[in-house]
């Protein structure tokens, strides 16, 4: 089976938006790209090796939880998405249960998505993309905040947002328009953060090839 990289999905994403949403908005969120591009890595990503931060989450159902609960002892691939209304996160998710659920359940690795939004955007993530692992939600984004990977859509995007019907104040479980920048990490067995790859640019993702190479080597 020929695999499409993220990039590529994401390209073909971008060609078919550009018949449906008005230029207004594709023009606001390509300046808001630029700018994210522009200003590249933010100063105080967590450094690997620092224990990865834990927070109370909610699964999709709406029960409380952790990461370490969500873990059971095990090291983890946990992404970082802004939430199900964005495309590019739909792609993302879709493509790691594709490529990558599969082995790092032979490889006894746990893999956990979490976002800000509220359980029933966690839930509908998992089931409009037939996810089987585990989609969280950080109320308060505490761990977004404590990896340093929280951001905020420009005001621009958020009027182009508002345009289409997004409202994040409505979709966050915490009222806010904060989100996280789309990251992958990696956690051992004792909880420390081992790899971490952040995306400032949202329409850029880490390809499943690049995580799986990186537990190899932290890992594994």
């Amino acid at each position: 089976m020929t695999l499409t990289p993220i990039a590529d999905q994401v390209a073909a994403l971008a060609g078919g938006l550009a018949g449906q949403v008005p230029a207004e908005a594709l023009e606001a969120f390509s300046a808001e790209q630029a700018e994210l591009d522009a200003a590249g890595l933010p100063a105080g990503i967590a450094v690997v090796g620092s224990p990865m931060p834990d927070a109370p989450l909610l699964d999709a159902q709406g029960n409380a939880t952790t990461l370490e609960q969500t873990r059971h002892g095990r090291p983890a691939v946990v992404v970082f998405y802004r939430g199900a209304w964005c495309p590019y996160c739909n792609v993302a998710l879709r493509t790691y249960q594709r490529e990558l659920a599969a082995e790092l359940d032979e490889r006894g690795v746990a893999m956990i998505a979490v976002s800000p939004q509220k359980p029933d955007g966690s839930l509908t993530m998992a089931e409009t993309n037939g996810l089987s692992y585990a989609v969280l939600s950080d109320p308060g984004n505490r761990i977004g905040r404590a990896l340093g990977i929280l951001t905020r859509p420009s005001d621009q995007a958020q009027q182009a947002q508002a345009s289409l019907g997004l409202d994040l104040t409505e979709v966050n479980a915490d009222g806010t328009r904060d989100v996280v920048m789309p990251t992958v990490a990696i956690v051992d067995a004792q909880g420390v953060l081992r790899w971490i790859d952040v995306h400032p640019n949202y329409t850029t993702r880490t390809e499943p090839s690049r995580i799986l190479a990186a537990l190899t080597e932290t890992i594994h």
